[in-house]
């Protein structure tokens, strides 16, 4: 079977140098195996998208040297390549998992989950979700606005990630019944980047690890829809000097502020390779030149540190 990669941006700003790297290892691990990589934008949130950013990513990305198969600006046999105009796909496949009682209305806050947990759960996404709503009816829901949330059923969803091995998350107590629909009727990240990985025929995800804690909610996704799950990948991130993730100051350092800074191509990509651990010294290269003997197995499995001040002199 052809490999069929994706590497899926949100247009919410200029890509950072993580999201760069990320970029560049998608791609260097779809070529080497002579497959496919496409280019889809992940432009759910409209309201947190910036005029002329999904652009200015397709620029960046044509400047660093990568091309794709399929995407927004070449279209493909998958098109749209914009989530933005596939909202009508994803309310018609949200009835169908509603129509087969998988999925029910919940009117429930973020306040109000955390008020109904005795020991919420550390975590960006806030503690799991109690199942407040689950086998109610739309009376006692009072005819509000309601989410749809996937239901989850006990049992550990265990996968081989091509990075990290082994993985097991029991999402039922840890995460709960997971919206999949939001109250706006917008289709929420899990469901919309299940179905179009469907859709699109997609073979094999490789993004950034901090999506690692979403891939088993996804899993159950692709088993009640029975479609056949991707093989996975979650590259390490790249942190601030401290340890921690990007602030607006390092967010500010991109391609543009490089190429101001003096940065030429190929220095950039045998960086962004270097800290990976794609090449073991640091020179100027160009994608194409890793292309051979690139395993996506054989990277750094630790988060990469970076001094964005030493990058562009400050």
């Amino acid at each position: 079977m052809m490999i069929r990669s994706r590497f899926a941006p949100s247009p919410t700003g200029r890509m950072h140098l993580g999201s760069l790297r990320t970029a560049l290892l998608v791609w260097l691990d779809a070529r080497a195996r002579g497959g496919k990589f496409i280019l889809r934008m992940e432009d759910l949130d409209q309201q947190r998208e910036i005029k002329g950013a999904a652009d200015q990513i397709l620029e960046d990305l044509h400047w660093l040297g990568l091309d794709w198969d399929e995407g927004p600006d070449i279209g493909g046999p998958f098109a749209p390549y914009k989530q933005s105009e596939r909202f009508g796909f994803y309310k018609e496949e949200a009835e169908k998992l509603l129509a087969r009682g998988l999925l029910y209305p919940c009117v429930c806050t973020r306040r109000d989950i955390e008020l109904a947990t005795v020991a919420p759960a550390a975590g960006d996404e806030g503690p799991p979700y109690p199942g407040t709503c689950y086998g109610k009816s739309p009376e006692d829901l009072g005819g509000k606005k309601a989410a749809l949330r996937f239901h989850v059923k006990p049992g550990k969803i265990t996968f081989t990630d091509r990075v990290f091995g082994k993985i097991s998350q029991e999402v039922s107590e840890e995460i709960g019944d997971f919206v999949v629909v939001r109250k706006d009727a917008a289709a929420a990240y899990q469901l919309a980047v299940v179905l179009d990985d469907i859709a699109m025929e997609i073979t094999d995800v490789v993004r950034g690890a901090d999506l690692l804690s979403s891939t088993p909610r996804q899993i159950l996704l692709y088993e009640a829809l029975e479609k056949k799950i991707p093989a996975y990948a979650h590259v390490p991130l790249m942190l601030a000097a401290n340890g921690e993730k990007f602030s607006k100051r390092e967010r500010s350092v991109h391609v543009g502020s490089l190429r101001e800074a003096g940065w030429k191509r190929e220095k950039l990509v045998g960086w962004l390779a270097w800290t990976a651990g794609v090449t073991s010294r640091l020179e100027p290269v160009q994608p194409k030149d890793l292309v051979k003997g690139f395993s996506l197995e054989k990277i750094k499995k630790e988060d990469a540190r970076v001094d964005v001040g030493m990058l562009i002199g400050t």
